[in-house]
């Protein structure tokens, strides 16, 4: 029997967050206690917010339901592990869909686990492997969460950085926001050292490290986090007009290609076009686009033409060879 009502009521939810109904008689059983305790105690989850739905009859029950707010969960260990594995194995690479609250909840969970399921965790996740498509770049998912415990409790980051000419550098920032592109993360903070704003590729960043110095946060430029990369990257990089009919439908493309290459433009059933502004090296979208699975005519740019006939001569020779 247990006597303690908050731990009592711990043990209620974790019943009924199990997707079925619960007869009254079955959760005063499981809970040493009586029915009218547990009536009681069903009416305090009301008050704290938890949907707590009741049917009459001998019958009868209690189930929890969906209700206008997310309330807070209770997770027995094996669910624990399971949840911080999957956050984990996902946060290690920009997918697209995978953003900042991903990584939030991820350093949230990580930040309660016991050291006991914490190993438990570290464990499963160096004995798997993920298959990924190799477009971006594997990040230890400890780097996310530092980097966004620090932006969550607004604290002074402090990390190594290797700038895109292998330049070793110090930083020490405020960091703002994490971005994700879908297939690389990025962190926008303001630079102390250069009295700026700057962006990050998180890849080339190493050894993060929260100060515990607090700071009030600037105001961005653009207002808007996801913005602000996308400026910055543009001024940084060249960009090109890429435009490209295939051979199958809108959604068969779109299912195959990445985000920031466009959205495929339906032209009819069986067609559609793509006509964006990328940054992205011809060789490296040369590769992207063979591996789309369907007819493909570029448009432009004329460098990207050249290069694909390239691709596709040296595969000739390869198929010939063997």
């Amino acid at each position: 029997m247990t006597t303690d009502t908050p731990a009592r009521l711990l043990q209620l939810l974790s019943l009924l967050q199990t997707p079925r109904e619960w007869p009254g008689g079955e959760l005063s059983d499981r809970l040493g206690v009586s029915r009218r305790t547990v009536r009681r105690d069903i009416d305090r989850l009301r008050e704290l917010g938890y949907p707590v739905q009741a049917t009459k009859g001998s019958d009868g029950g209690y189930r929890l339901v969906a209700g206008k707010a997310m309330p807070p969960l209770v997770l027995d260990d094996e669910e624990a592990v399971a949840i911080a594995v999957g956050l984990r194995a996902g946060a290690g690479h920009a997918v697209a869909g995978l953003d900042e609250a991903s990584v939030r909840a991820l350093a949230k969970l990580e930040q309660v686990l016991p050291s006991r399921l914490r190993r438990r965790v570290s464990t499963l996740q160096a004995a798997t492997t993920p298959l990924t498509s190799g477009d971006g770049a594997v990040i230890a998912p400890e780097t996310l969460t530092v980097i966004a415990s620090a932006v969550a409790g607004q604290e002074r980051l402090r990390f190594a950085y290797r700038a895109k000419d292998g330049t070793p550098t110090k930083r020490l920032t405020e960091p703002y926001r994490l971005v994700s592109t879908g297939h690389r993360w990025y962190l926008v903070a303001y630079d102390l050292d250069r009295a700026d704003w700057r962006t990050f590729r998180v890849d080339r960043l190493g050894n993060p490290f929260a100060t515990g110095a607090r700071f009030t946060r600037r105001e961005l430029p653009t207002g808007d986090a996801a913005e602000y990369l996308r400026r910055s990257m543009h001024v940084r990089q060249e960009t090109y007009v890429f435009e490209a009919t295939f051979a199958a439908p809108a959604t068969f493309v779109a299912a195959r290609v990445p985000a920031w290459l466009g959205t495929p433009e339906p032209l009819d059933e069986h067609s559609c076009r793509i006509r964006s502004s990328v940054g992205d090296p011809v060789e490296h979208l040369a590769v992207r686009l063979a591996s789309v699975d369907c007819e493909f005519t570029i448009r432009e740019p004329a460098e990207l033409v050249d290069r694909v006939r390239e691709l596709g001569a040296r595969m000739t020779r390869a198929a010939a060879g063997s």
